[in-house]
């Protein structure tokens, strides 16, 4: 449980971290450089420490950060539609169910009716946390749409983490220990893959418009890059780095479902965060859904621990 809650807080501050790049040089960009950034830093673990590309399980890493971090195209489908409270709540909860769903059928790992329980509460209290304030003033088929492109990007998110945890082990039949931080690094370079062709997409084909985010301020771009380093590179070592090495790790330990889960409280977790460096105000509901879903969390290390 320790590296999942792990994750949550590093995901946490990167959250706030690449909300201050991306209005800087506008979405894509900025998680293309994040990744760059982050996979360059593995890189230098992998092959010092780690593994490198080795191991007969590179492969499905590679595949696994094509489709879960593929899915963030998806994800930035449905922000606009749908705003980020509501999009959040389907990608989030969603990877966990999805993720629970395909580890049940594929891998035939089961959780146990409390660990269930335990993760529906969690689920719960990040719904009590994220549910729009007020009714979406939007017309049907705009959130039909929203809707649509945030369960592709939860499927895609919940798919490539059971791909990580199929890739452990197909490494453990080999006799061959792939330590997190290799993990992270060679799941990266799909998830960098992805991330460069669709900012090559964006550039140059106007066709697919609906992927450009608004424009960024127009600072002069000497200004804009000094000013959007600081945030790119915390949000890379925060994220992409401790996040993701953490996220394997947990991966490699513990059920998918179970581990989304708890990742899952992340957009709760990153309530203090916010209000810190930019201010937000913490509202009465926010707070009771993190009280439930952090109650749901200790339920969960509970019944794991005593097997129940």
């Amino acid at each position: 449980m320790l590296p999942a809650l792990l994750t949550t807080v590093f995901f946490s501050i990167s959250v706030v971290c690449a909300n201050r790049s991306a209005k800087l040089l506008g979405g894509t960009e900025a998680n293309f450089w994040r990744l760059a950034c982050a996979t360059a830093m593995l890189a230098v673990w992998a092959y010092i420490w780690g593994e490198g590309v080795g191991g007969n399980s590179f492969y499905l890493f590679l595949l696994s950060g094509i489709i879960g971090v593929g899915a963030d195209v998806f994800l930035f489908q449905t922000l606009p539609r749908l705003g980020s409270r509501l999009s959040l709540l389907v990608v989030q909860c969603g990877s966990a169910v999805f993720a629970a769903a395909v580890e049940w059928l594929w891998l035939s790992t089961r959780l146990t009716g409390w660990q269930m329980v335990a993760c529906l509460v969690i689920l719960v209290g990040v719904a009590v946390a994220l549910a729009p304030g007020k009714h979406l003033n939007l017309s049907r088929q705009t959130i039909t749409v929203g809707i649509f492109f945030g369960l592709l990007a939860a499927f895609g998110n919940g798919f490539g983490a059971v791909l990580s945890r199929k890739a452990y082990e197909v490494a453990a039949l080999a006799h061959q220990n792939i330590d997190a931080g290799t993990a992270g690094f060679q799941r990266l370079i799909g998830g960098l893959l992805v991330a460069g062709v669709t900012l090559l997409i964006v550039r140059r084909h106007s066709v697919l418009a609906q992927f450009i985010e608004p424009d960024p301020p127009r600072l002069p771009n000497k200004e804009k890059w000094r000013r959007a380093w600081p945030w790119v590179l915390a949000n890379s070592f925060a994220g992409q780095t401790l996040g993701v090495s953490c996220y394997q790790w947990a991966l490699k330990t513990t059920p998918t479902g179970m581990v989304l889960a708890i990742v899952s409280i992340t957009p709760i977790v990153v309530i203090p965060f916010a209000c810190w460096i930019e201010g937000e105000k913490i509202e009465a509901r926010s707070v009771t859904g993190g009280i439930i879903a952090v109650l749901g969390a200790i339920l969960l290390v509970f019944v794991r621990t005593h097997k129940l």
